[in-house]
């Protein structure tokens, strides 16, 4: 079973390795949106894979690092893009919770879905 939650932040960032020129080198901001995935047996007792509330508390570090930051001054988000940030945020839950994907959207139309080293699955 998979189950998730979603957290909300707002934070301003710049990609500083886009070509010149490109608009997302310019500060700007966005209203971000991620998913925190986790996957196990449904505990016959409690009838959940786990409680929300632990989600969000694992969550909750985290989300003070990132709301209402630059993100490119958040250690080891230097060119914080939508894939940069996924991957910062599973490092930082993997040792904690049994997570299957950390979705990132940075509108609502655009973002990254990101479950780990996987195996590449570029088409051949």
């Amino acid at each position: 079973m998979e189950i998730f939650r979603e957290f909300t932040f707002e934070a301003a960032h710049r990609l500083p390795e886009v070509p010149e020129g490109h608009k997302c080198a310019r500060l700007h901001g966005h209203s971000f949106r991620i998913a925190i995935q986790v996957v196990g047996p449904v505990d016959p007792r409690a009838g959940w894979v786990m409680d929300f509330a632990d989600l969000r508390a694992a969550f909750a570090p985290l989300h003070d690092q990132l709301d209402h930051r630059y993100l490119n001054e958040v250690p080891g988000l230097d060119n914080p893009t939508s894939e940069n940030l996924a991957r910062w945020i599973w490092d930082r839950l993997a040792g904690e919770l049994p997570l299957s994907a950390v979705t990132v959207r940075e509108t609502c139309t655009s973002g990254c879905i990101y479950r780990g080293d996987e195996p590449d699955r570029t088409p051949a």
